[in-house]
């Protein structure tokens, strides 16, 4: 009995241990099925049903010019997906009931697609069970805020189904103005401006959130909160003026266009600060055609021509080597230097014999050149030394990306040659940009001290200042004072009785250099014949505040010369900015002399914050305290003048009759009478002279009332 017992046991074992190494192999075969026959599919499962930290990109900070007009922002855009599990689509009624609104409402705001293939869309991704369809991309944020007020999309994100996705686009409020001054900052390409430079402020820090991936590869938020938000960028103030800014574009278009050249370049910068207010850069695109495609003003490292002249100046005043009277013969305007190399001056025959002043005053190459190299060519260094000291041999240190090297030779390069020093004195045979130009005859404005241009004034955060950007000198004193009043008095002449003399006006003083010089192109020389012409200078001469620098490159009309081609421009930005700069007119302000004192100006019933600043600003406005001029309830002022200041009388008006408005400007009239519900009809020009209806006759609402104006 016991044995029969035994061998049930043992084969009841035995069944058991079969049954384990079946199971266990059955565990096998399953793994290795899962292993290496599914496993495409188990991973693609896993990848659907992952989740992922993905970055949240912060908003871009703002540019703005002086006024904090913008120069570029970045502005949201928006794509719109659907979830078509939400209990909007899911809701036959409700769906059924909204779907033709939709579809209208989506037909007429995008205008891209009817009201049926919007409605088909709709009704196929219900039946699909989309997820995530993207029904529009790039929308603007008054469309998004259109579109989640629609049917079935009201409902909210959760159960209407509606996502939204907001992503920024960079734009540029004033196009092309100043556009390669503001630059970019693309992945994988150079940097390029005030974007590119100041990357890192602008960008902001991205923030992180927590994404699902849904069937089909799409990726969604797992919830609203981002887990680490993005801090936006940091703003730009920079120093441009928008209103100089068009008037330097459209200037140096119009010369552009009239000279039918290749490019053209612009800079205007306060004298004492070094702040470049505008700088213009065009590039002929096609006929007629000019767009802003490179920053020559920056970028462009060339041979500048004669405006390089006021060095060779300074250099030889400086190290005594002549004075201003001292006399070159311009030899039939021709001079012969190494192998036969021959300086040809601008006027066929020469000038004769010339003193030092005038031959920068007519821009003599051959009685410049002479006057260099007798001086130097024994010690070439020393000149050189003169172009170091200008920081005119390395690149100035923009706050901007893109800069220009310039190449100055030291007589111990290779390609230093015989007419190396001659041809340097007026410009040839050297490379520096515009800007660096432009920075050298500030300092002869500044009374001799160098500043750095600045592009950017601050940066911000909210309003708030994070850093300040002040005046950086390069050079205490480019030369003594002596030497400085001397160049100062060619560059006055240049425009009284030199090559410039287009420039003068009755207004204000200018002083400055003209440049015309032949463009080499490569090994062709200078055979082509292609100019470049340029007008470097400073106003008003007498007390400077600005520098202006104006080149144009290959003008192909037949007229070349820099007063011609580059001067009207000058011109043209000078006018604008002394005409709107009152500081530049102190005889609105203050006595012509003891006996003779300028009237102020009148008017009488006018807007109170427009009296105040315009009298403000004239310097006529008496001190008052604010309750003087602040009674309750009134925008109105009247001017009182005596012993030639102003105080202002408020003017409570009582608009229940006709004012009277003799006298008044145009603008205030008209907008007094017509929030007094009157219609207004003006005749002529000036201030109001006549009302046809009499003041203190009764208002009678929608009624007609005629201004007649005059001077």
């Amino acid at each position: 009995m016991a044995t029969n017992i035994k061998k049930v046991i043992l084969i009841r074992s035995y069944i058991a241990y079969a049954s384990m190494c079946v199971f266990a192999l059955a565990i096998v075969a399953y793994l290795f099925k899962i292993q290496f026959v599914e496993r495409n599919h188990w991973l693609a499962m896993a990848e659907d049903i992952g989740t992922t930290i993905q970055t949240v990109e912060p908003a871009r900070g703002n540019i703005f010019a002086n006024d904090y007009s913008l120069l570029a922002t970045s502005l949201p855009i928006y794509d719109l997906r659907i979830d078509a599990k939400a209990p909007a689509f899911q809701n036959d009624e409700l769906f059924e009931n909204n779907i033709d609104s939709l579809a209208l409402l989506l037909s007429q705001l995008f205008e891209d697609r009817s009201k049926a293939e919007y409605k088909r869309i709709l009704v196929n991704v219900r039946k699909r069970g989309d997820r995530y369809y993207l029904l529009k991309r790039k929308i603007s944020y008054p469309e998004m805020k259109q579109v989640v007020q629609f049917p079935i999309f009201r409902a909210g994100k959760y159960k209407g189904g509606l996502h939204v996705e907001e992503k920024n686009r960079r734009e540029k409020p004033f196009d092309l103005l100043a556009e390669r001054t503001i630059g970019y900052s693309v992945q994988g390409i150079a940097p390029v401006g005030i974007e590119g430079a100041f990357d890192k402020d602008l960008a902001g820090k991205p923030g992180k959130r927590v994404m699902q991936r849904i069937a089909g590869g799409t990726w969604i938020p797992v919830n609203d909160e981002q887990q680490i938000e993005a801090q936006n960028g940091k703003d730009i103030v920079t120093t441009l003026d928008v209103n100089i800014q068009d008037v330097a574009e459209q200037a140096l278009l119009n010369t552009l266009i009239k000279n039918d050249a290749q490019w053209g370049t612009a800079i205007l910068m306060e004298v004492k600060t070094g702040e470049v207010k505008a700088i213009a850069n065009l590039t002929k695109i096609a006929e007629g055609a000019y767009t802003e495609k490179y920053n020559y003003a920056v970028g462009e490292s060339l041979e500048p021509g004669s405006t390089f002249k006021l060095i060779s100046m300074l250099a030889l005043l400086e190290d005594n080597k002549a004075e201003m009277t001292d006399r070159y013969d311009t030899e039939n305007g021709q001079k012969r230097y190494f192998a036969n190399a021959v300086m040809y001056d601008s006027e066929p025959g020469g000038h004769g014999i010339v003193n030092l002043q005038q031959s920068f005053e007519i821009s003599s190459n051959v009685a410049i050149s002479k006057a260099v190299y007798e001086a130097y060519k024994s010690n070439p260094t020393q000149f050189y030394n003169h172009l170091q000291r200008l920081k005119l041999t390395q690149p100035i240190g923009l706050q901007i990306k893109g800069e220009g090297t310039p190449r100055i030779k030291h007589p111990k390069d290779k390609d230093w040659y015989g007419t190396t020093l001659p041809w340097s004195s007026i410009g040839y045979e050297v490379k520096v940009t515009p800007l660096q130009i432009a920075t050298l005859y500030n300092a002869v404005a500044n009374n001799g001290v160098m500043v750095k241009p600045i592009f950017v004034k601050r940066i911000e955060k909210t309003g708030k200042v994070i850093r300040s950007f002040q005046t950086e000198v390069m050079v205490q004193s480019i030369c003594s004072k002596g030497t400085l009043a001397n160049l100062r008095t060619m560059m006055e002449g240049v425009v009284q009785h030199g090559t410039a003399t287009n420039l003068r006006n009755p207004n204000y003083t200018v002083a400055g250099k003209t440049g015309t010089a032949l463009v080499a192109d490569g090994s062709r020389g200078y055979a082509q014949k292609l100019y470049r012409s340029s007008f470097c200078g400073y106003f008003p001469a007498t007390n400077p505040q600005y520098t202006c620098m104006v080149m144009v490159n290959g003008p192909s009309k037949g007229v070349y010369y820099g007063s011609a081609v580059a001067g009207p421009v000058f011109k043209e930005i000078a006018d604008k900015v002394y005409s709107s700069s009152t500081h530049l007119h102190p005889e609105l302000r203050y006595a012509i002399n003891a006996d003779t004192v300028l009237s102020v100006p009148q008017t009488k019933l006018a807007f109170k914050e427009e009296l105040q600043l315009v009298y403000h600003s004239l310097g006529y406005l008496k001190q008052q305290a604010s309750a003087d001029i602040e009674e309750q309830g009134s925008e109105w002022a009247i001017p009182a003048i005596a012993k030639k200041q102003v105080t202002l009388q408020s003017k409570q008006l009582v608009m229940q009759t006709i004012p009277e408005v003799k006298g008044m400007g145009v603008k205030d009239a008209v907008y007094l009478l017509e929030n007094a519900g009157l219609k207004v009809e003006v005749v002529g020009i000036g201030k109001v002279k006549q009302q046809s209806v009499l003041p203190g006759t009764r208002i009678q609402k929608g009624s007609t009332i005629k201004l007649q104006l005059g001077t």
